[in-house]
């Protein structure tokens, strides 16, 4: 719930309006239970708590078909479970262009979504597309995140 309240208030604080969709943790949101039970479990009494809240949510949705749904439209994002449930999908697209926002900090903190390339690095075949794509996202979203932090306590 945490979760969709924070991303809930990012979204808003950047100027983005939609529905938030959870993707589902298991294949097919665990098929009732015979894939395992934490759709049902958590996930779905999250998301009922969070549209009494008010929030924009949607879920969960099967992991295979989420993200193809918000490319098209349907949803302003993607609350994914897990690390690489999300990156597989936006570095499937583009992998030298995605980047990772990390929210809740007293400041925006952008980075690429690879690692180090520590094998290429000194080969002078690593591309600088992903830092210039991390700094541009910062600098387009700075303003506004200055103001979601400023409107927070502490």
């Amino acid at each position: 719930m945490d979760c969709l309240e924070r991303c809930s208030a990012a979204l808003a604080g950047l100027g983005i309006r939609g529905l938030i969709a959870v993707a589902g943790l298991n294949p097919h949101c665990g098929e009732r239970g015979l894939f395992g039970n934490e759709e049902g479990r958590e996930i779905e009494p999250a998301v009922a708590e969070a549209r009494a809240k008010g929030l924009a949510v949607a879920g969960p949705i099967g992991a295979d078909s989420v993200f193809h749904l918000a490319r098209t439209g349907r949803y302003a994002a993607v609350l994914s479970l897990h690390h690489d449930q999300g990156h597989i999908a936006c570095k499937t697209l583009d992998f030298e262009r995605t980047v990772s926002l990390t929210l809740g900090l007293p400041f925006l903190r952008t980075s690429v979504d690879h690692g180090t390339a520590f094998d290429i690095a000194w080969r002078g075949k690593a591309s600088g597309v992903s830092m210039s794509e991390a700094i541009e996202a910062a600098a387009r979203h700075a303003k506004e995140y200055r103001a979601i932090r400023s409107d927070r306590p502490g």
